[in-house]
This record gives structure tokens, sequence and C-alpha cells, in this order.
């Protein structure tokens, strides 16, 4: 699987992490994990990890879709994006741009720094 992740209820933290190519069914199948646990309010990191999108501009117009539709479902906790190469930082600003909803989003080169980030929005 090209997207892992891991819910902690008590903590209200998701962590997701992507390896190889991360298709649109891959995000498709962690935003329904995410739903159905009832953690978007949660804070969450995307760690590309090694991974790399491999979404097409329909893709990428689909999902934007996807999560714009969510906050009738729930308001969005902040989103942490780790993106440590140039193509990875490129594909999570286009990501950033067309999934625009109300949230804290930023996007760091390294998890340590996303984590400080994240700890220091959740107590605002």
């Amino acid at each position: 699987m090209a997207v892992t992740w891991q819910i902690a209820h008590p903590g209200r933290l998701v962590i997701a992490r992507g390896e190889g190519k991360i298709s649109l069914q891959d995000v498709e199948r962690y935003l329904d994990a995410v739903v159905v646990a009832d953690a978007l309010p949660y804070a969450k990191i995307f760690d590309l990890g090694t991974g790399s999108w491999d979404l097409n501009d329909t893709d990428m117009l689909v999902l934007a879709a996807r999560i714009r539709a969510y906050p009738a479902l729930s308001r969005f906790g902040p989103l942490a994006i780790v993106a440590t190469s140039d193509k990875q930082n490129q594909q999570a600003q286009m990501f950033a741009t067309l999934a625009d909803v109300e949230r804290p989003l930023q996007i760091f080169r390294t998890e340590d720094v996303a984590r400080k980030w994240l700890a220091e929005v959740s107590r605002a």
C-alpha cells in the first residue's frame, strides 16, 4: 500500500506516510479511514516519505473537490505536509492550492518541525 496511516484518538492525531507512487485511490482510502474514524477534526501529518503523487490533473481536481466537500461533515484539523524534495514540495503546494478549505495548513521539510508547528497550532 502506497499510503499507510495511524489514527491516535487519545492524542487526536493522524499520521500518514507515503511510499512509492501515491495514486488517487490510495489517498481516497486514507480519507475514507479518517472520516469513518471521526478524525477530520484531528491534527494530521502527511509525510510523503519516499513517495510521490501519481495523480494527473483530473485526479488532482477530483481529490480537491472531495476535500472541499468534507466541511459539510465536520470541521478540519490542521494539516502538516512533510515534503523533503523539491518535487514533493511542488506537489504539496499544488494540493494546498486546489484543496483550499478553512484550516491551518503548512508544508515542511522535516517531521520534527511539522510536529512542533502542529503542537503550537493545537494549543492556539
